[in-house]
């Protein structure tokens, strides 16, 4: 044999199929794998829910042709609540900031190095509290400069008037010229004059020197400190030694619809006093109550709005300037009102609509026109009347036309009997409420068989 024809036979053997058992077992492992799928599908479909009640066809409980059809006839279940008549709160929300009555920033009026700063940050001060002290050394000398000045002229002008009393004596005596007692008199009104001057820069001086001692111009809460002692400052520093906020009373200012403008401004003219609620940022906790106060003189014509300020105590100090809140006030009442639960409102092509229940446990949708809201009320002006029972819950697969269940919505959350029996329980009572049952698939312990 040739080198080529050994090699050839050396290549066809290594690429020929394996020998006959291993391409058995290989065999076996391919069935084995579709035994293991097969199971896995069959105990996927026997676990998946049934419809307990779907009659058994031709593929079985629950197969055929009528299993989904009968379950999507089936009545839905739904929770229903009547229309009553009530009162109802014509209330307007908006988001407001809670701005300070007064706000002042303290600045020196003086030039002068900071020698201390008695408060504490933070903390409450009364009008006149003392807030800072400049170095008042150079603003005392400036008043005894002027205070020397003013003696010297007044001792100057006692002199001229004791000459002017002589003058005047030998006046009389025929002595001295009239000239002479005129020129005198003159020379005292100038001194006079330089003694009120004096004077004037004396009161400069003293009002300077006052000024080295700060004191709170109003009653607040004192901000952060922006300055340290010991360091100089200046009228003519722009962020000041600290600012004061009024803290008690407050306002909030906020922004309310130009369609309601009317409405406020007639009872703001006929005395009564609104009531404002300011709530945090969840609407749950009421943070203060106060009262409206005034209503802006312009409308914003960017937003359609027109703002409001009300002022409230702020006694707990919940209030915090620049806060955003919430704020609710009730500026009228109705009457008389057709009241539904808010769940029961629908929103969709129809616009706002109810799904009213019939005596034939049938749905119609219903078009409202929807008025004021309170909590989980709303007020409902036309399309229903009072005593309609409206479906609150279950609303999210119904239709025009469609069968309904009436449930107590305190057994909403008791589960359906098929769904008790695969959990373990069997037809004969369930375990949680004390009958005796048997669990399904299972034999009573005195049967004989």
């Amino acid at each position: 044999m040739s080198p080529d024809t050994s090699s050839g036979a050396e290549t066809a053997a290594l690429i020929a199929p394996p020998p006959g058992p291993q391409r058995r077992r290989r065999g076996w492992v391919w069935v084995a794998a579709i035994a293991v799928l097969v199971a896995v599908v069959a105990g996927i479909w026997y676990a998946w829910p049934k419809p307990a009640d779907a009659p058994a066809g031709p593929g079985g409980p629950g197969g055929g042709k009528g299993g989904r059809g009968d379950a999507a006839s089936r009545p839905q279940p739904v929770v229903a609540a009547p229309a009553r008549v009530g009162s109802i709160d014509v209330v307007l929300d908006a988001l407001g900031t809670v701005t300070p009555r007064n706000i002042v920033t303290v600045r020196s009026r003086v030039d002068g190095q900071l020698m201390s700063a008695p408060f504490r940050e933070g903390q409450m001060v009364k009008a006149g509290d003392l807030i800072a002290e400049i170095d008042p050394r150079t603003y005392q000398v400036q008043v005894a400069q002027a205070q020397g000045q003013l003696a010297k002229d007044q001792a100057l002008l006692a002199n001229a008037r004791v000459d002017l009393q002589r003058y005047q004596t030998l006046l009389a005596q025929d002595s001295i010229a009239k000239q002479q007692v005129d020129t005198q008199e003159a020379l005292v009104r100038q001194y006079q004059g330089t003694i009120e001057a004096d004077q004037g820069a004396v009161d400069s001086a003293k009002l300077q020197l006052s000024f080295t001692r700060i004191t709170a111009p109003i009653a607040g809460r004192v901000g952060l400190r922006q300055v340290d002692p010991g360091n100089m400052v200046h009228a003519s520093d722009a962020n000041g030694l600290v600012v004061i906020t009024q803290m008690q009373p407050t306002t909030v200012v906020f922004p309310v619809p130009e369609d309601n403008v009317p409405q406020l401004m007639k009872r703001l003219a006929s005395g009564d006093s609104i009531a404002v609620e300011a709530l945090d940022r969840g609407q749950k906790v009421q943070l203060a109550t106060g009262k409206l106060v005034t209503v802006d003189n312009q409308i914003d014509t960017t937003t359609g709005t027109v703002k409001l300020k009300a002022e409230f105590a702020n006694e707990s100090g919940a209030l915090f300037p620049n806060q955003f809140v919430n704020v609710r006030m009730p500026i009228d009442r109705h009457d008389n009102a057709v009241l539904v639960p808010s769940a029961a409102i629908q929103r969709g092509a129809p616009g706002t609509f109810v799904y009213v229940v019939n005596d034939d446990q049938t749905v119609k949708v219903v078009p409202v026109k929807l008025g004021a809201a309170q909590g989980e009320t709303t007020e409902v002006q036309s399309g229903l009347q009072a005593g309609a029972k409206v479906v609150v819950d279950g609303a999210d697969k119904l239709r025009d036309g469609a069968k309904v269940e009436l449930v107590d919505p305190n057994a909403r959350n008791v589960p359906p009997p098929a769904e008790r029996s695969r959990s373990g329980k069997g037809k004969g009572g369930d375990a949680a409420t004390g009958d005796k049952g048997a669990p399904t698939g299972s034999r009573p312990a005195n049967s004989g068989g």
